[in-house]
């Protein structure tokens, strides 16, 4: 393994300080690590909202483990274009979502979106569910609740 992939392994198993069932690989949040001559480290992050309140924390957390790593000269670079989108995230945080039970974004596989389609509850799994809420817990989430059984779930929007 190289030092870069020890690295993009330390600080991709950053728990996300909103959703700790994920980390930051998961949500593809962690872009790129860089060592350069010196053996400075640079790492590049990208926000799943460019207003995410965690930012600051994920930036000081991601600095902090690859520190105690013996990496002595560390910057974590936030960068907002291109923007993150859900397409980032990984089949295991998908699961880990819906495990944890956030609705996870479906995989978008066309430029336009046509029609909205059903968001399935993570509970029992019925497509039959509707929006309460645009806005959960946090801003990249919606609150819905399922027409089947009636549970209420968050879901991680699409965008």
């Amino acid at each position: 393994m190289t030092m870069i992939d020890e690295i993009r392994r330390v600080a991709g198993a950053i728990p996300d300080p909103e959703m700790p069932a994920l980390t930051i690989a998961d949500l593809g949040i962690l872009r790129d690590v860089r060592i350069d001559a010196s053996g400075h480290v640079d790492i590049d992050i990208t926000p799943t909202y460019s207003g995410c309140p965690a930012l600051d924390t994920i930036r000081e957390d991601v600095e902090r483990r690859i520190r105690e790593q013996g990496y002595a000269d560390v910057s974590v670079r936030v960068v907002l274009s291109p923007a993150w989108t859900t397409e980032w995230m990984s089949e295991a945080g998908r699961v880990k979502l819906r495990e944890y039970g956030i609705a996870p974004p479906r995989r978008q596989r066309f430029e336009v979106k046509a029609l909205t389609v059903a968001i399935e509850c993570p509970e029992c799994g019925s497509p039959r569910t509707h929006e309460l809420a645009h806005f959960g817990s946090t801003q990249c989430q919606a609150v819905r609740q399922c027409n089947a059984c009636g549970e209420t779930f968050p879901h991680f929007k699409e965008h």
